[in-house]
């Protein structure tokens, strides 16, 4: 976990088999681990004043947990749920309850991939999804992130 003081941090959440990132198909996810992600996110996040709290798991319900505590100490979230984005109606409601903007990101383009990986649970609750551009995913998505906690939602 990465935390650090000032103003309320992008949470960067991360779910289940995200934590082999770098051994795991590499074809598709690439040879960046996660940890390397995860320097690339406090990187930019520093380069737009702001800060990351960067977590994995590969409990679903960590995750519902992870969002609940996003709605008091984040002030925008970038998730990449894994495999949960197709299955998990807990997370879908989790982040309907949050009142921050919540950005879906992938490594890999799932609409390309097999097809129970073309629906996504979370996509019509997320504020956007950015997905297909490996370890760039989640740069935009900080820097999506970053835009939409500046701006007040309408």
């Amino acid at each position: 976990m990465t935390s650090q003081t000032g103003p309320r941090p992008i949470f960067v959440l991360n779910g289940p088999n995200l934590n082999a990132l770098g051994v795991r198909e590499p074809a598709i996810y690439g040879s960046h681990t996660l940890a390397d992600i995860e320097a690339r996110c406090v990187e930019r996040a520093k380069a737009l004043g702001m800060t990351v709290d960067f977590r994995q798991t590969n409990s679903e319900g960590q995750l519902v947990d992870w969002l609940h505590e996003a709605r008091d100490k984040a002030c925008a979230v970038v998730l990449n749920a894994g495999a949960y984005t197709h299955t998990s109606i807990a997370l879908h409601d989790a982040i309907k309850s949050l009142d921050i903007p919540v950005i879906e990101t992938h490594l890999s383009n799932p609409a390309s991939r097999e097809s129970f990986r073309h629906v996504s649970t979370i996509s019509g609750v997320a504020k956007g999804v950015i997905s297909g551009f490996g370890p760039v995913s989640y740069i935009l998505a900080v820097e999506a992130a970053a835009h939409c906690a500046a701006v007040p939602a309408p």
